[in-house]
């Protein structure tokens, strides 16, 4: 089962030519893959951070297919760190896969990859769940 939502920055506060947020999930055995499209921001990351929470079953490891992310800021990443810290406390390991553009600049400069794993297609992250039994 495929859900998704797309939500739209707060009139008044979306930059020029913003992009609504679009997340979708699916639930695979032992794992939530969680597709994070548009731009998360101050605007957004708060409704990301939602989203994770309700979608997330405790002991899923999560892969973000972040394959449509055009723009991640700080706020963003926070959540993303965030998310893996609450599914460490259960035993399971959040990766993020096909980031590209600025949104891999940033975790590049932030050096997210020491603290989360990043791989170039959601395949080869599933693929590393499956390894990791």
């Amino acid at each position: 089962m495929v859900v998704s939502e797309r939500l739209k920055p707060p009139i008044g506060f979306a930059r020029a030519c913003a992009m609504p947020l679009a997340l979708s999930h699916r639930h695979l055995p032992g794992t939530c893959l969680v597709a994070v499209g548009g731009e998360v921001d101050l605007a957004t990351s708060g409704r990301l951070a939602d989203y994770i929470d309700r979608v997330r079953r405790p002991g899923d490891q999560v892969v973000f297919d972040l394959t449509e992310l055009s723009f991640l800021d700080c706020s963003g990443l926070r959540v993303l760190i965030a998310s893996a810290r609450r599914a460490a406390a259960d035993g399971a390991v959040v990766r993020l896969a096909g980031v590209r553009g600025a949104p891999a600049r940033l975790l590049e400069v932030a050096r997210v990859g020491l603290l989360l794993p990043v791989f170039d297609t959601v395949e080869h992250a599933l693929a590393a769940v499956a390894r990791a039994g």
